[in-house]
């Protein structure tokens, strides 16, 4: 194809778009305020992470251009991204798909219930999760004196001869922060669901009867499932999000930075360097890693949920 032919193609399909997007001006009009703010806030953020993590910048002197030396350092050099990045993945492998499983089932078993019942339920159910005092309720339950109610029933039982130190003892300190993760993971997701399966016309379910399903398990799999994949995919994406995102709990239960840092994720390890020491690049390139690495998760898991129900 010659070069002028090429261009007279590529203007013709330019024209064609621009006559598109004039048929839906008023369409774009309303879509313009969300796509200005997401531009300004979500893509611009992102372009300009991933330019600093080439750079060395330190907020006062401008950015140094160094190439790929911040990815080298943290894959080579840093131990304790290297254990952030394992801790990370423990919590998001346990605590993801448990919780994205048990949300999904909790959804579904309340969406059983009576109207009035059903929306007190999901009250009582969700408020929790939200609640500002969750992280003083979970210090106190995993307190590491004799008066925190686990080492107190377990003392008063026998069990225990003294207390643990279940917030600064490396030994107990991820498996109390996976059930604390596991128990606050129940809260978008599982408010999704619950939509997701409102909105199930109820003929699909006597169809379905007439068409030869004879339990709930074949009505979950063959009509629940399929006619509800957005939802499936947004508690999936929320699932995954939540899961690499772990830091608050960390902090506000075992310190920062925790006893050999036997809790610390890489959204702690990335607090740590933009917010405290203000080595921006070094942060930034810690942020796009983890970007990185939850597109990948999140494009693996939306892949499989294609197939459910096919």
């Amino acid at each position: 194809m010659s070069l002028a032919r090429y261009t007279a193609k590529k203007k013709t399909a330019f024209l064609r778009l621009m006559g598109e997007i004039a048929k839906s001006r008023v369409c774009y009009f309303f879509l313009a305020p969300y796509a200005i703010v997401f531009a300004l806030f979500f893509i611009a953020p992102l372009v300009v992470s991933v330019f600093y993590s080439f750079t060395y910048f330190n907020i006062l002197e401008p950015p140094k251009f160094i190439g790929l030396r911040n990815y080298i350092n943290l894959l080579l050099g840093d131990d304790v991204f290297l254990k952030a990045m394992k801790n990370t993945f423990i919590m998001a492998a346990i605590t993801g798909p448990i919780g994205y499983i048990f949300s999904f089932l909790f959804a579904w078993f309340i969406n059983e219930l009576p109207r009035y019942i059903r929306a007190l339920v999901t009250l009582i159910f969700y408020a929790p999760s939200i609640s500002g005092a969750v992280y003083m309720i979970w210090a106190i339950i995993f307190s590491g004196d004799a008066y925190g109610y686990i080492n107190g029933l377990l003392l008063h039982l026998g069990i225990l001869s003294e207390p643990k130190l279940w917030l600064t003892d490396p030994k107990f300190m991820m498996p109390v922060m996976l059930v604390v993760i596991l128990w606050m993971s129940l809260g978008t997701g599982f408010l999704a669901f619950i939509a997701g399966l409102s909105t199930i016309d109820v003929s699909l379910y006597e169809a379905g009867l007439v068409d030869g399903i004879r339990n709930r398990w074949q009505e979950l799999w063959y009509i629940t499932l399929p006619n509800m994949k957005g939802m499936l995919m947004f508690g999936a994406v929320m699932a995954i999000t939540q899961s690499f995102g772990v830091a608050d709990v960390t902090v506000a239960l075992a310190g920062f930075p925790s006893t050999d840092y036997a809790v610390h994720t890489v959204v702690n390890h990335l607090v740590d360097y933009g917010s405290i020491r203000f080595e921006m690049g070094y942060a930034s390139a810690i942020a796009t890693l983890l970007f990185l690495t939850m597109i990948i998760c999140n494009t693996l898991v939306q892949k499989f949920l294609r197939r459910v129900g096919t």
